[in-house]
């Protein structure tokens, strides 16, 4: 049994974009984030956030695009309501051991691999006989 104190608080992944004023638009209007902070005019830093769960976007930091998130859902009903919302969809839902997945992409080409537990209802991918 592990005593020592909690010493991470939080991981928040931090996406490239290249304008940032674009990019707080897609994660708040298509797919219905908040915006925590940041955004006014001459940021180059924001939070959004959705469900207590934060990404962080970050214009001319240096990173490389694209990046990829992992976002794990309780249920698939926001898959259906991003592609509604006109995200670009990069693997429409599929079902594997590990996941029933879908891929979007945002303005800048990173990718939000969203996933729940896989589908007992659907035959698992990665397992198909050849």
């Amino acid at each position: 049994m592990n005593s020592s104190p909690r010493q991470v608080e939080c991981i928040i992944p931090v996406l490239p974009v290249r304008d940032l004023a674009r990019s707080i638009r897609f994660y708040t209007q298509t797919l219905g984030f908040q915006l925590d902070w940041g955004g006014a005019a001459g940021d180059t830093i924001c939070s959004v956030s959705r469900d207590g769960c934060r990404i962080m976007l970050a214009q001319d930091f240096g990173a490389a695009l694209p990046a990829w998130v992992w976002i794990g859902l309780e249920n698939a009903l926001l898959f259906d309501e991003f592609a509604k919302r006109g995200a670009t969809v990069k693997q429409p839902p599929r079902n594997f051991s590990w996941a029933y997945e879908m891929k979007l992409e945002d303005p800048d080409g990173n990718i939000l691999w969203l996933g729940t537990e896989p589908r007992s209802d659907l035959p698992l991918e990665d397992r198909r006989a050849n």
